[in-house]
């Protein structure tokens, strides 16, 4: 499936849920399970690769996991690619074209601190320039995650800045259901909804206006916590 039958998935009457997986063989779990597309989880890829999650994870290293989760499914892959390892912009979105990916997420945070909206916003644009059509993006806005005073309208800024920047979705990662509903009618357009296997669902999260939805590192937590649990009983 191409960019653009990628990006129309966001516009559908129904959200696009993305479960995020970490592997080849989780990929093709999601896959074979129904859903039209594939998420990575940068957290969960990571930890997979022995490195923790926040940038961690030397870029080449990366971008050759993620380019064996594409060449494992029949399905669009999108890409959780925390700020963009550091790279340019022409070369991040070279780099990720050449794995197989149809999307890729970034984020708008580096160390523990916000990224400057005009140099973030500018990051996104020369992406979007360096990629064209061919990369559908997913602006993550960590204000939530950054716990600030007044989260929800340095979220509709942010994200209102990322869409004329070139964003194809918006995602106030963490949001709690109430104030993603503000995000969603503040910035317009389409939004990431973040779920987990304890909560909130698909339903509650679409009905606050999220078009899309994935699940993070939830996924990859909630099955570690069960082989955790099973290890001392064998």
């Amino acid at each position: 499936m191409t960019a653009e039958l990628f990006r129309a998935l966001h516009h559908g009457g129904t959200p696009l849920v993305l479960p995020n997986a970490w592997d080849p063989v989780s990929a093709r779990l999601i896959a074979d399970a129904g859903f039209p597309a594939v998420a990575t989880s940068s957290g969960a890829v990571a930890r997979v690769l022995g490195y923790d999650d926040g940038q961690l994870t030397p870029p080449e290293t990366m971008f050759a996991a993620v380019a064996q989760i594409a060449r494992a499914v029949d399905v669009p892959v999108t890409a959780d690619m925390e700020a963009g390892y550091g790279l340019p912009p022409n070369e991040f979105a070279e780099r990720l074209l050449e794995t197989g990916a149809v999307g890729c997420n970034l984020e708008d945070s580096v160390g523990g601190g916000l990224v400057d909206v005009a140099q973030q916003s500018d990051y996104l644009a020369e992406v979007r320039a360096a990629a064209g059509a061919e990369l559908v993006i997913n602006a993550r806005v960590d204000t939530f995650v950054r716990r600030l005073d007044d989260p929800v309208t340095e979220a509709v800024r942010r994200g209102r800045e990322y869409r004329r920047a070139g964003a194809d979705c918006v995602y106030p990662i963490l949001a709690p259901l109430d104030q993603l509903r503000q995000v969603a009618e503040g910035v317009g357009g389409p939004i990431n909804g973040h779920a987990a296997p304890d909560g909130p669902t698909q339903t509650e999260l679409a009905a606050a206006g999220a078009t899309r939805i994935s699940y993070g590192t939830s996924l990859h937590k909630y099955v570690m916590d069960q082989l955790r649990g099973l290890l001392p009983r064998l």
